[in-house]
């Protein structure tokens, strides 16, 4: 194993693999640490100036606050953002990425969909409008214990999807929409089989305006606690009502569907400096695979690409699709500004903990999860994904925020990569954790399904962790359950973005 790794030709930094001790000669660079330089972290190259620009991965990742000599620890007490111009060369790196013949390409079994989607599981759900009827929910879906759940084989579970909010906002404009979108998308989603949407009665995210976007189908109910009289009423009705799903859903079966049938939402979440090194770009090759097997990646995190993402605007498809990503990240300067935020808020505690000193050097390593296919598009939150291939969807940083808008844009499947640990599940979404070090990995081993520390410890290639991640979406597309799912994770996490005023 390599004691520090350089990893682009002009940076003035390497990355120490495992601590190093000052004053300890450091052979492969014939040069002396000056500081203790924990696992993870930076030790730089040669001598800087103050305000000299600092290169990682070949990218600025900050400037030097005061002056830093060779061998000296780069971190938050001499690193900082600061504005610079990015070089967009808006599709000077994009090229036609060929897709494998739907016949001869990768496959899974999973449930076909009468909208022609494909589900990696087969859940009913029991989706409720507003904050007022998340008990009646649970209560519901309470009643469907695995012995009564032992009647349909076909069927993965009942689901209760609760949360904060559904009132208390203006009945129209872009929050309203937005949560009408994320609703409208999860009572569609192809996880869930069919879907009993529960209400209050009375709230702004009215049932009827979900139903008119949703379109007539023959899985999704409706109730409202006002209309059937009360608490007691609704949870006997609604019982009814999810057992007469199952048997509807209990009718549906896996069947041989190609790979490009995927929808997977790309994460990453409590990072370290590895994640960048190994899962992450793991993770892109993986994803590579998945384009060329006709699938469709969403990466998201709009605060975290920021810094990187002229890498994507010279991959992008077509230059709408750059001008739309500019223009995220605009209105993203703007927002956190009018909130007398900063987005270098972000990198976390945690994340700088594990080494990452800036929100530059995270969004660096954040890219690399979404390959190196096109970037074909841009959504809002929450947005139908129909583009395939590698697209973009502008979301928060934070994970189950940007997860749950994936999943109402049609992510049938999320992969999540973490260097300090995570235990996130995302039903009706399956939640791969891949963990960036071997430390991690055996620490939190019954939380994580791939161990990518294999990179550092030099055991495997990026391009061979990359296949294996591949495959594991297959066998978990397949039915192969998570450490989440098993843990049963997956309910609480459903945190859609709230934007604007509570009234």
């Amino acid at each position: 194993m390599a004691h520090l790794l350089k990893l682009g030709n002009n940076d003035d930094v390497v990355v120490a693999l495992s601590p190093v001790r000052a004053g300890e000669f450091l052979e492969e660079l014939q040069l002396t640490a000056l500081s203790d330089i924990p696992a993870g972290h930076k030790l730089s190259l040669r001598s800087l100036r103050a305000g000299d620009p600092v290169r990682k991965f070949n990218q600025i990742i900050g400037f030097s606050t005061q002056p830093i000599a060779q061998g000296e620890h780069i971190h938050t007490q001499n690193l900082t953002v600061a504005d610079f111009e990015r070089e967009y060369a808006i599709g000077a790196d994009a090229s036609a990425t060929e897709v494998a013949d739907s016949n001869l390409s990768a496959s899974f079994p999973g449930f076909r969909r009468p909208d022609g989607r494909v589900g990696t599981r087969n859940y009913v759900g029991v989706l409720t409008t507003v904050n007022c009827s998340a008990t009646v929910a649970r209560r519901i879906a309470a009643h469907f214990t695995p012995e009564v759940l032992s009647a349909y084989p076909n069927v993965d579970g009942v689901v209760a999807i609760t949360h904060g909010t559904g009132c208390g906002m203006a009945e129209h404009g872009e929050p309203a929409d937005l949560l009408r979108r994320v609703f409208a998308g999860y009572a569609t989603h192809p996880n869930f089989a069919s879907v009993l949407l529960l209400g209050l009665g009375c709230e702004t995210n009215q049932i009827d305006q979900l139903v008119t976007l949703t379109g007539p189908s023959n899985s999704i109910r409706t109730s409202t606690i006002q209309q059937e009289g009360g608490t007691a009423s609704t949870i006997k009705a609604g019982i009814a009502t999810v057992y007469e799903l199952l048997e509807q859903a209990n009718q549906s079966v896996r069947t041989p569907v190609p790979a490009s049938s995927l929808v997977i939402g790309l994460q990453c979440g409590g990072s370290d400096a590895y994640s960048g090194i190994s899962a992450n770009p793991a993770l892109g090759v993986a994803v590579d695979h998945l384009v060329r097997s006709g699938g469709t990646a969403i990466l998201s995190e709009t605060p975290e690409i920021y810094g990187a993402e002229h890498l994507l605007t010279r991959r992008a498809a077509r230059p709408e699709v750059a001008k739309r990503l500019i223009e995220r990240i605009h209105w993203w300067e703007e927002y956190t500004a009018r909130h007398k935020g900063s987005i270098d808020n972000n990198p976390q505690p945690g994340n700088k903990t594990g080494g990452l000193t800036t929100i530059l050097e995270k969004s660096l390593g954040a890219v690399s999860k979404g390959g190196s296919t096109n970037l074909n598009e841009v959504y809002l939150y929450a947005e139908p994904v129909r583009e395939r291939g590698l697209v973009f969807m502008d979301s928060p940083g934070f994970d189950p925020v940007s997860a749950t808008g994936q999943v109402a844009g049609g992510a049938n499947l999320i992969c999540f990569t973490t260097g300090r640990g995570s235990v996130f599940g995302c039903k009706p979404t399956p939640s791969i954790k891949i963990a960036s070090n071997t430390a991690l990995f055996r620490r939190m081993g019954d939380d994580m399904d791939i161990n990518c520390g294999s990179i550092i410890d030099g055991d495997e290639t990026v391009e061979q962790a990359g296949a294996a991640i591949f495959k594991e979406i297959l066998e978990i597309a397949a039915g192969k359950p998570t450490r989440s799912e098993i843990h049963g994770f997956g309910e609480e996490e459903f945190q859609p973005w709230l934007l604007g005023a509570t009234l």
